[in-house]
């Protein structure tokens, strides 16, 4: 061997790991549908952004952004769009309104429920009964994801409530006062009494039977 420096071979290149792009999550097509709805439901009552953003003190942007599906409006803000439209929240999601907001449809078959769901907030309402705009009383079957909730601040709205909880545990409040709700117990107040209501626990889903009777609307 001659006294010459051994010569290394250049070690082989790693591989160069391609950086993955991180796609920004599509708006949810929920989103979309029901922020139409409540466009159509403005479009027929004939009122502007400007009269709606007056009588729920939401911003004319934010009323906008909910109408295009760029926003996903949490419950409290649906019942309040609700009321000023002069319909239940049950008119916001299932069939598009007609313009007179009648309907026949007399039985709700199980593979067929609308259901609305807040994905933000860990809240899904699935409605029972046939949607129609004109409806005073409809039935749901409201979903609570662990720690889901209607958010901090209490609301109203239009009508009367009623429910029976079927699966875990939900926390009611009504004006001041809060109830541990536990399968089998129920409850009924007047909607336009302070509320909120929300699911306790971080590993169980919460299942409420819901009566919501409109008394305004119409």
């Amino acid at each position: 061997m001659s006294g010459g420096k051994r010569m290394r071979k250049p070690a082989a290149a790693k591989p160069v790991k391609k950086a993955k792009a991180i796609a920004k999550p599509a708006e949810p097509a929920m989103d979309i549908a029901v922020g139409r709805r409540i466009r159509d439901l403005r479009r027929i009552r004939q009122f502007s952004l400007e009269t709606v953003a007056a009588r729920t003190d939401l911003s004319i942007g934010f009323l906008s952004q909910i109408e295009r599906g760029l926003s996903s409006p949490s419950l409290r803000v649906l019942a309040t769009l609700a009321d000023v439209l002069g319909v239940g929240i049950a008119a916001l999601f299932g069939a598009s309104p007609s313009a007179d907001g009648t309907s026949d449809q007399v039985v709700t078959r199980g593979s067929q429920r609308p259901e609305l769901k807040l994905w933000r907030t860990g809240v899904s309402k699935q409605l029972l009964s046939p949607a129609s705009a004109d409806n005073k009383l409809n039935l749901f079957l409201v979903h609570l994801e662990p720690g889901g909730s209607t958010g901090d601040e209490l609301y109203t709205h239009d009508g009367e409530e009623a429910g029976l909880v079927l699966e875990g545990e939900m926390m009611l409040t009504v004006d001041s006062e809060t109830w541990s709700l536990k399968t089998g117990d129920s409850f009924r107040f007047a909607s336009r009494r302070p509320h909120r209501f929300s699911n306790p626990a971080q590993d169980a889903k919460a299942v409420v039977l819901w009566v919501n009777c409109v008394t305004g609307a119409g």
